[in-house]
């Protein structure tokens, strides 16, 4: 009984995944149905076959039946899927099973893959909510109790210790602390917070405890806002979707118009028999299905999306790989995108009378014992440098300015200017502070009893392939502009840097949303990418969202194409890709609807026999296949 509780979330979780893979499965188990039934009427089993196949209809065809015909009595409207089953029916009615199995397998394998894809796009809301707490420290009456979020009141005051998530939006009415809006503004460098200024849901507290008055509801929460931005932006049709459900509409009317008129219309205008009319009806209905048409598209694209998975691009479905051929802009987030993510050691400058290993020894010595990112980045440095340093024992941090530590014999002061001392540090390497801050670098001092050993410069670099990435982009004409959350002397410098064609700067969730929105106005087909959470509103809202693959669980999710491997080249690579398979696709479109023309025109002229048409029908459908399978051999 143990064994059997403990593994109840196990088979839970087992068995949702493999009701959501329900659809495919039932199409691929028609697929072999149809294996066996043509088998079968090979070796003269013919009622035996009949059998199989009219089971490959009723497994394969149940879900694409039932969605279709729940959207025509919602609608009140025919679609394909009805047409499909119409011809599929048409098919059996005059003997030819194979024929309208197969136009039902092709056709519930394609809805499997697009319902298997959609269930998979909805995860990252509930990832989302993940993020943040669920419970908060309140403070009432002069006592502490846990409470949910969603009984949080304005006014209430709430406690937050180091390494916990902001439950609400507020204002901190009490302490000092640093914290990490990564989640929300995408910055790298925490930022210290003090009595009298916000903080944000979701954001991670770093270094002290701190009394926050809660200003927001639980459903009014900036973090919430991002929540509801990618529900809408998921809910909105694209201009592509709603041409295609119109094309959609039409021709399931037409189709169905001219097979009604072919039932009586030539028997009376033609003097054909009632049995040649009928006949003639079937093989209307045979050769004008869409079998072709829908071949046409899916075995190109799956080959796309096979060939840019081998090369580490991630497809989420096939209309984000027919919209990337129609990029004109393409935005992107700094942090973790066009950069490394975390802040690195550039710069070094020493007092004469020290030498560079000196300070960075001690300096590593004290920042070991820190849990500052700053801190870290020194650390790392100091290590790659192969300088040897032993972790001082006396260390004493000063949360949001820097640290006091020994080393030795000798007291050091690591932090900010005002910290160190700010006249003095003003003074030491003037010019290079300067230059520092117009690059948009974080500068930390170094002091000993001396005054002014040294500073230390980090930021967040670009990644080595990033400008090669967007020359090549801009060569295809394409626009390049990044959206950051980082201050506008960081932002520019990054621009600068990069080559991008224009920037952004302080962009919180909500504005990358307005400024994709504006892109989109501009240059019609926009692509977004980014890594965080909180670029996930702007995948969502871009025609096309990319994210990096090393990125954060809901902007993987939120995206509709993911670099594996965080390489930004690939980005052009995709888009070649796409190109190419849009060739493809038109090439499929022109000759397939040439062939059902055709056949057409030959039935109503009574030279097309059933057996010929449904030769040129599926002949056609082989072909197109054929020629999308070509990405596959893609380099």
């Amino acid at each position: 009984m143990t064994t059997y509780i403990e593994n109840q979330p196990t088979a839970k979780k087992w068995f949702g995944e493999l009701t959501q893979h329900m659809e495919l499965i039932a199409a691929l188990f028609s697929g072999l149905l149809i294996l066996a039934g043509w088998l079968l009427d090979r070796s003269g089993a013919d009622t035996v076959s009949v059998v199989f196949y009219l089971s490959a209809f009723l497994i394969g065809g149940y879900a694409k039946a039932k969605e279709g015909i729940e959207a025509t009595i919602e609608d009140r409207e025919l679609n394909v899927e009805m047409l499909m089953i119409l011809a599929a029916a048409g098919s059996a009615a005059i003997g030819y099973w194979t024929e309208g199995a197969i136009l039902i397998f092709i056709f519930a394998v394609s809805g499997a893959l697009e319902t298997y894809t959609m269930n998979k796009s909805q995860r990252e809301i509930s990832a989302l909510m993940e993020i943040q707490p669920d419970t908060a420290l309140v403070v009432r009456d002069g006592f502490e109790e846990h409470i949910h979020v969603s009984e949080l009141r304005r006014g209430d005051i709430i406690v937050v210790k180091p390494g916990e998530r902001m439950p609400a939006d507020g204002r901190i009415s009490k302490g000092y602390t640093t914290i990490d809006e990564a989640a929300i503004t995408g910055e790298s460098m925490p930022v210290s917070k003090e009595a009298g200024e916000d903080v944000f849901a979701g954001t991670v507290n770093m270094t002290g405890s701190v009394y926050v008055e809660v200003t927001k509801k639980a459903d009014e929460t900036l973090f919430q806002k991002i929540i509801d931005l990618v529900q809408s932006a998921q809910s909105e049709k694209s201009p592509s979707q709603q041409f295609i459900e119109r094309f959609e509409g039409m021709y399931v009317k037409v189709v169905l118009a001219v097979v009604a008129l072919m039932m009586f219309l030539p028997h009376y205008l033609l003097g054909w028999s009632w049995t040649e009319t009928f006949y003639r009806a079937m093989v209307l209905l045979v050769v004008a299905s869409p079998c072709a048409l829908v071949a046409s598209i899916m075995p190109a694209t799956l080959s796309a999306i096979s060939t840019g998975a081998r090369h580490g691009i991630l497809f989420k479905g096939g209309a984000h790989l027919e919209n990337l051929s129609h990029i004109k802009a393409i935005a992107f987030d700094k942090t973790g995108t066009l950069t490394r993510g975390k802040p690195e050691v550039t710069n070094v400058i020493v007092r004469e009378d020290i030498t560079r290993a000196e300070l960075l020894e001690a300096a590593a010595s004290i920042e070991s014992r820190s849990n500052h990112p700053l801190a870290h980045a020194v650390v790392r440095y100091v290590t790659q440098e192969n300088i040897f340093f032993t972790p001082s024992e006396q260390v004493e941090d000063t949360a949001g300015w820097g640290v006091t530590g020994t080393v030795g014999a000798k007291k050091w002061k690591i932090g900010k200017a005002d910290f160190v001392g700010g006249e003095k540090a003003a003074a030491f390497a003037e010019g290079a502070s300067l230059q520092f801050a117009e690059e948009g670098k974080t500068t930390i001092y170094v002091a000993d009893e001396k005054g002014i050993a040294g500073l230390i410069a980090l930021q967040d670099i670009i990644r080595e392939e990033t400008k090669q990435a967007l020359k090549t982009l801009q060569e295809q004409g394409i626009f390049t502009v990044m959206l950051t959350g980082d201050s506008e002397k960081t932002a520019q410098a990054i621009a600068a840097e990069a080559s991008l064609d224009a920037y952004i700067a302080e962009c919180l969730p909500a504005h990358k949303v307005d400024q994709i929105k504006k892109l989109l106005e501009t240059y019609g087909t926009v692509a977004m990418v980014g890594d965080g959470i909180n670029d996930a509103p702007a995948l969502a809202s871009a025609s096309v969202g990319i994210a990096m693959g090393e990125g954060s669980d809901v902007a993987l999710e939120t995206a509709d194409i993911v670099l594996m491997k965080n390489d930004l080249p690939k980005i052009a690579d995709a888009i070649k890709l796409s190109n190419k398979m849009q060739k493809i696709v038109k090439q499929n479109i022109v000759f397939s609807i040439s062939v059902i023309i055709l056949l057409i025109i030959s039935n109503f002229f009574q030279v097309l026999d059933l057996p010929f048409g449904v030769i040129g029908h599926e002949g056609s459908t082989i072909l197109v296949i054929l020629n999308g399978l070509r990405l596959l051999k893609q380099s």
